[in-house]
């Protein structure tokens, strides 16, 4: 899909590349840049494969968002620290510092909200997108921001880049291929300390969602005494459910509406400060990614 906007996850993009990569591989003062070199050389296999015209690095200001922990008081607890902050590896946070200030001086545009995830800033970009849009990212609840009008695609890193719009979406999960937000409240998801919906699985929450489209309509269903449509069983756990039913959608729908400015987000046709990306190659031994992103751009910009 050539010339299309393309939206990273940061943080889901630099994590895998810190898992990922062996973190013997180190700069020249010993320092360990495995994350760095990784996220770099997955951009630069992007932009080469996939040739954007447009490229915006979305980042997270807030790991765990206060609305989204008031709401569920679980969401992504699992990940926090002794003093309250994110659980994550000593050596990850100077490498991010070295990341941002490589695309800083290639002139790859980032953005972020205070108050806001990544995902919120990938849900924005993309809804407010009329052309073509490529969202790459590990995190499968950003399935969400699929659409055939546009269209929005996800490029999942998780199973090597596969292209995944709503019949993928559909044909993965056996739901609408737009309704993935939904799903997830009612089935859960263990890796964000998301609970779902007390013994409501994969097929009771598809079925669910097949029947009655979005969470906000089980419940009116609920209200109204709606009986046909819930499969055996699953009514009364979802009575029971009612408050969690009635505060999750926020944590698992991103926001669409952030007060973004327009961005300058085109791809540089040449590095934005080539003095200081010399600098930064040379201090942390960043040479060969740094060619290769340099090299797609070229082939990206020249069309």
């Amino acid at each position: 899909m050539p010339g299309q906007l393309t939206l990273l996850d940061a943080p889901s993009l630099w994590y895998r590349a810190f898992h990922g990569v062996p973190e013997s591989i180190t700069a020249p003062d010993g320092s360990p840049v495995h994350a760095v070199r990784g996220t770099v050389d997955l951009i630069a296999r992007i932009v080469r494969d996939t040739r954007p015209s447009r490229l915006v690095a979305c980042l997270d200001l807030d790991w765990r968002p206060a609305f989204r922990v008031a709401a569920v008081p679980s969401y992504k607890a699992h990940r926090l620290a002794e003093n309250g902050a994110e659980a994550e590896p000593p050596s990850l946070a100077p490498q991010v510092e070295v990341l941002l200030q490589v695309l800083e001086a290639v002139g790859i545009t980032t953005a972020g909200v205070p108050g806001y995830e990544a995902d919120d800033v990938l849900g924005t970009l993309s809804a407010r997108e009329a052309g073509p849009v490529d969202v790459v990212t590990g995190d499968r609840d950003m399935f969400q921001l699929v659409r055939d009008e546009g269209p929005v695609r996800v490029l999942y890193t998780v199973e090597k880049m596969k292209p995944y719009g709503e019949a993928e979406v559909a044909g993965k999960y056996g739901i609408p291929g737009t309704a993935y937000a939904e799903y997830a409240v009612l089935r859960g998801d263990p890796s964000d300390g998301l609970p779902g919906v007390r013994g409501i699985g994969d097929k009771t929450a598809a079925a669910l969602i097949n029947r009655f489209g979005t969470v906000d309509a089980i419940v009116a269903a609920l209200d109204e005494g709606v009986v046909d449509g819930f499969p055996a069983g699953s009514r009364t756990k979802l009575e029971e459910a009612r408050h969690y039913l009635a505060v999750a959608p926020a944590v698992t729908r991103t926001v669409r509406d952030l007060p973004l400015p327009p961005l300058d987000d085109a791809l540089p046709a040449q590095p934005l400060d080539p003095a200081r990306l010399v600098e930064l190659s040379d201090r942390w031994g960043l040479d060969s990614p740094l060619s290769r992103l340099l090299e797609a751009i070229r082939a990206a910009s020249d069309g």
